[in-house]
C-alpha cells in the first residue's frame, strides 16, 4: 500500500513538473516549428543571410565577345537559375582588365557585384599596370581555361608545326607572329619558345581578333590564339591548326600534336594553363555570402546547358581540378610566380616580382 502511495505522488509530482517547465519547452518548440516548419538541418541553419534579394552584377573586365565575355554569359545563365535573380552582366575593358577588376574591388562589398576575369590580375602588378593581384578578391571558383592553339593560314607554307618551328630556329627574329602585347598570354607563349631557342619577331595588334585577321591576311605568319576564338576558321578551312600549346591533345583534332609532345622538355611550362578564367568576389564579402555564392557556382557548373558550352568550345574545367577555396588559392599564388618570373627573366616587367615578394618557382 505504502509502495502504491509512493508510485501515484511520484507521478503526480511529474505531471506537476512537467506543468511548470516542460510545457514551455513544448511551447517553445512548437513556436520555432512555425517559423521552420520543414528546415531542421544543418543546411537550413547555414541560411543566416538573406541573399540574394535583388539583381547581381557580373563586371567582364573585356570587351564583348572574347572567350571571358562568352564563358561569363554562360556561367551567368546557369547561375541565375542557383541564385532565383538576375545577373547583369557589364562589360567594362580598359588597361588589360584592370578598369573592371578595379571597378568590383570599389563596389559595395555584399555579394551583389562580381567579377569574371581572365589571367591579367597575376601580371598586372610586375607589369606596372595595377596594384591589384588576386590576393585583393576571394576566389568563388577558378572556371576555364582556354587552350592555346598555333595557327597559320589555309594557304600557307608551314603544314606541321615541326616545318614551322624549324624555320623559326633558321630565322631568328624574322618568321612574325602576331599577339597581343606585353604580358598577355600569347606574349608568355612566345618566351616559352624563346626559352628553347625559338625566337620568333612579334608584331602587337589591338586584340585577338585583329591577330587572326593579320594572319589571314598574311601580315605575319602565325599567331598564338585561344581554340574557341579561332574554332570556326578552323571549321571553315580558313586557319590550319598546326599544335595545341599544351601537354593534352584537344578532343576535337587529335591527329593535331601537342607542343609538349614536339619541344624536349617542355612538358611543365605547358602543362599551366594560361589562360584561367575565374569567379571572384572582393576580399571583405561576408564569408556567409562567399559560400552561398561557391554552393550556387558548383551547382551552376553542372547545368546541361553550360557543360555542353564548356565541351563544344573544348575549354578545359578547371572547377573540377580546383575544387576548394584553398586549391584555387594555392592555384593562382603559383600561376602569378610561374608567369610573373617568366616575364621578368625575359626583362619586359616594369617591377621585379621580388618587389611584390612574389616568391621565384
Amino acid at each position: 500500500m505504502k509502495k502504491l502511495l509512493a508510485a501515484l505522488l511520484a507521478g503526480f509530482l511529474a505531471l506537476g513538473l512537467a506543468a511548470c517547465g516542460g510545457g514551455s519547452t513544448t511551447a517553445a518548440t512548437a513556436a520555432a516549428g512555425a517559423k521552420k516548419p520543414a528546415e531542421t538541418t544543418a543546411a537550413a541553419e547555414e541560411k543566416k543571410v538573406d541573399y540574394p534579394t535583388k539583381a547581381i552584377t557580373m563586371i567582364i573586365p573585356y570587351g564583348a565577345g572574347g572567350t571571358t565575355d562568352l564563358a561569363g554569359r554562360q556561367l551567368a545563365i546557369a547561375l541565375e537559375k542557383q541564385l532565383g535573380q538576375s545577373i547583369i552582366v557589364e562589360n567594362m575593358g580598359g588597361a588589360s582588365g584592370s578598369v573592371g577588376a578595379q571597378a568590383a574591388l570599389d563596389a559595395d562589398a555584399d555579394g551583389y557585384t562580381v567579377l569574371m576575369t581572365a589571367e591579367s590580375l597575376g601580371t598586372q602588378r610586375v607589369m606596372g599596370i595595377s596594384e591589384m593581384s588576386y590576393a585583393d578578391f576571394a576566389p568563388i571558383s577558378p572556371i576555364a581555361n582556354d587552350p592555346k592553339v598555333m595557327v597559320v593560314a589555309k594557304d600557307s607554307k608551314y603544314n606541321t608545326i615541326q616545318e614551322l618551328l624549324d624555320d623559326i630556329k633558321a630565322n631568328p627574329g624574322k618568321i612574325q607572329m602576331s599577339y597581343t602585347g606585353p604580358g598577355g598570354s600569347g606574349h608568355v607563349q612566345s618566351l616559352i619558345l624563346n626559352k628553347f631557342g625559338y625566337e620568333p619577331a612579334l608584331t602587337a595588334y589591338t586584340g585577338g581578333a585583329d591577330c587572326i585577321t593579320a594572319v589571314l591576311g598574311g601580315q605575319v605568319a602565325f599567331t598564338n590564339s585561344n581554340y574557341a576564338t579561332v574554332a570556326s576558321y578552323l571549321k571553315s578551312g580558313d586557319l590550319k591548326c598546326l599544335a595545341i600549346c599544351s601537354t593534352n591533345p584537344l578532343p576535337v583534332y587529335p591527329e593535331v600534336p601537342t607542343l609538349a609532345s614536339v619541344i624536349e622538355g617542355s612538358d611543365e611550362l605547358l602543362s599551366i594553363p594560361y589562360t584561367p578564367l575565374s569567379l571572384l568576389v572582393e576580399k571583405d564579402v561576408p564569408a556567409e555570402i562567399q559560400e552561398i555564392l561557391i554552393d550556387a557556382t558548383k551547382k551552376a557548373v553542372k547545368d546541361p546547358d553550360f557543360e555542353k558550352y564548356m565541351t563544344d568550345n573544348c575549354i578545359d574545367k578547371l572547377y573540377e581540378q580546383y575544387t576548394s577555396v584553398e586549391e584555387a588559392r594555392k592555384f593562382y599564388a603559383d600561376w602569378e610566380s610561374t608567369v610573373s618570373w617568366l616575364l621578368f627573366d625575359a626583362g619586359v616587367t616594369v617591377e621585379s616580382p621580388e618587389t611584390f615578394n612574389i616568391p621565384k618557382p
